[in-house]
């Protein structure tokens, strides 16, 4: 018999899962000048994140942020959009 047959099978894995890169709002803040437009290309570029999942970007509300930037991901949390546009950003979904 095959060893992958023989060998116990552990766990789930969803098929169906979504594979975000997740950031905070406290890793934006003091890294990126005011009216700057910070994307996945930027955040790459400035070591902020190692990778980007395969389906974006999801931007977390944990922090403060004190000046005002255009951030571009594919989702947001209510806290994180509420935060980045108290700042007077804009919170961009693509």
């Amino acid at each position: 018999m095959p060893l992958q047959r023989r060998l116990p099978k552990r766990g789930f894995v969803n098929i169906f899962a979504k594979d975000y890169t997740v950031l905070n709002v406290e890793d934006l803040s003091g890294r990126f000048e005011a009216g700057a437009v910070v994307d996945a290309a930027l955040l790459k570029e400035k070591g902020v994140i190692s990778r980007v999942g395969k389906d974006g970007i999801k931007v977390l509300g944990r922090g403060d942020l004190q000046v005002a930037i255009t951030v571009k991901a594919a989702k947001f949390s209510k806290t994180a959009a509420e935060k980045i546009t108290a700042a007077g950003g804009v919170a961009e979904v693509i």
